[in-house]
């Protein structure tokens, strides 16, 4: 009996949050209500306000759970990268796979919603970037810094090597996608026109000297 409660308590919860994030990525945070949630996740007020203590807590749950997603790219980054034979081959598909993954309309809207949400709670978006973006960073760091003590790469600085290749990679984009509101703005030609320039210019600023 027990364990039936507890399937029905975790099946309203996805329910909510589920309902929640589509409102909160449609509407945004003001413009939200804790109604329109129970209605959409078909449970009670009561239902949600048992779960969530208030609208904020529930925004804060659903913002940070987006940082799972950077489990996937850190991996990405870790096999891209790991024993590698042919670093402009590999280092290309990383750039490809890595632009293709943050440039995903869902992930655009999420990273537009928490960027309007940081003047309200700068200790949220602290947190999601840290736990987020900033762990990404540090792999890609690591990763750089292993490559240059095996002689494949000339990286005196490995953080900021990763901010150069990430920053080249994602500033138009991400800026246009940003600025403009339109999710999918950039083709995938374009994605690969900017993957394989990034990988070509970082090469020549960090390849070996010879």
């Amino acid at each position: 009996m027990q364990s039936n409660e507890e399937g029905r308590s975790a099946r309203k919860h996805r329910q909510i949050i589920e309902a929640a994030t589509a409102a909160f990525l449609a509407k945004g945070f003001d413009n939200t209500n804790m109604d329109e949630i129970a209605t959409v996740a078909e449970v009670s007020k009561q239902t949600v306000y048992k779960h969530f203590a208030d609208k904020e807590a529930l925004f804060a749950e659903i913002v940070l759970a987006t940082t799972e997603d950077v489990n996937q790219i850190v991996s990405l980054i870790t096999d891209a990268l790991s024993d590698t034979e042919n670093l402009e081959r590999d280092l290309g598909r990383l750039a490809s796979s890595f632009i293709t993954a943050l440039m995903q309309p869902r992930v655009l809207r999420l990273r537009r919603m928490i960027i309007a949400s940081a003047d309200r709670f700068p200790d949220l978006g602290t947190k999601w970037y840290e736990a987020g973006f900033e762990q990404a960073l540090a792999a890609m760091a690591a990763a750089f810094a292993r490559l240059s003590a095996e002689g494949l790469l000339d990286v005196p600085d490995a953080t900021m090597a990763a901010n150069h290749f990430v920053g080249m990679l994602l500033w138009i984009p991400i800026n246009r996608a940003m600025f403009t509101g339109n999710d999918s703005g950039a083709t995938k030609a374009e994605l690969a026109r900017h993957a394989r320039a990034t990988t070509t210019v970082f090469l020549e600023a960090y390849g070996p000297r010879r």
